[in-house]
């Protein structure tokens, strides 16, 4: 092991290995010349491939920041969260499933917002949501994923009276995507000829609701050459037990 000290700079080297350090008090790994931006003392780890920075607990690695020419990396290893913090305080937090919390430390959806007494927990000047369009027509039973699409819109003229299934996806149940007390707000859109159809039934997960419908009366026909838009309001009171309230307007 060598340490050389030339007034200027101090170099530390192992086989061939070696650490800058310069007059400004920059360090320097894989570099004899690291940087030095806007005044402020940084440490450079470099190499052909990229650097590394990483972070260990009693000699086991947790955590590592890497970086390369075309991108850039910081990740935990195993079950370890991801934790930001600001004046000593955690604010965010990225838990070993990759779900995201902002002010909580237990988030149940990939992300999920936790606001105060005096703050809200989520500001945006527009929000774009997710829409599937498809030329089907409206008729039998209808699969609406929720984690696909917040408005589905068949433009095909419906065919026939229709049941319409709310689920997570194929491979995962509303009851388990949903929390007891939360809500989802969903619209589906039928494109009517001269003939029009309605929604005749509502199912969860494959269940029978009986939704309430806006002005208490159930729609028993659709509206001619017209799009009719059924609104759908879903809230989990209890596990696999839902409230449904539900409305639909004609637009021609």
């Amino acid at each position: 092991m060598a340490i050389i000290i030339d007034g200027s700079a101090g170099v530390i080297g192992v086989n061939g290995q070696s650490m800058h350090v310069d007059s400004n008090g920059n360090v320097g790994i894989g570099t004899s010349s690291p940087p030095n931006y806007a005044g402020y003392k940084t440490l450079m780890i470099t190499s052909t491939t990229g650097g590394e920075l990483d972070l260990g607990s009693n000699g086991a690695h947790v955590a590592a920041l890497y970086g390369t020419s075309t991108s850039t990396s910081l990740s935990t290893i195993g079950a370890t969260p991801l934790i930001f913090g600001t004046a000593n305080a955690e604010r965010m937090r990225v838990d070993f499933s990759g779900l995201v919390g902002v002010g909580t430390t237990s988030a149940t959806s990939m992300l999920q917002t936790a606001g105060s007494s005096s703050k809200s927990a989520f500001k945006t000047p527009n929000i774009a949501e997710v829409s599937t369009v498809s030329a089907t027509a409206a008729s039998g039973t209808i699969q609406y994923d929720i984690t696909t699409q917040s408005i589905l819109y068949y433009t095909a003229n419906a065919t026939g009276n229709w049941t319409i299934n709310f689920r997570g996806s194929s491979g995962t149940s509303l009851n388990t995507l949903m929390q007891i007390g939360e809500s989802i707000s969903v619209t589906f859109l039928a494109t009517q000829s001269s003939t029009a159809y309605y929604n005749s039934a509502v199912t969860i997960d494959g269940f029978s609701v009986i939704p309430k419908w806006q002005g208490g009366t159930a729609p028993t026909s659709g509206n001619a050459n017209s799009i009719d838009s059924y609104t759908y309001g879903i809230f989990k009171t209890a596990s696999a037990t839902f409230t449904v309230l539900a409305s639909v307007t004609k637009f021609a």
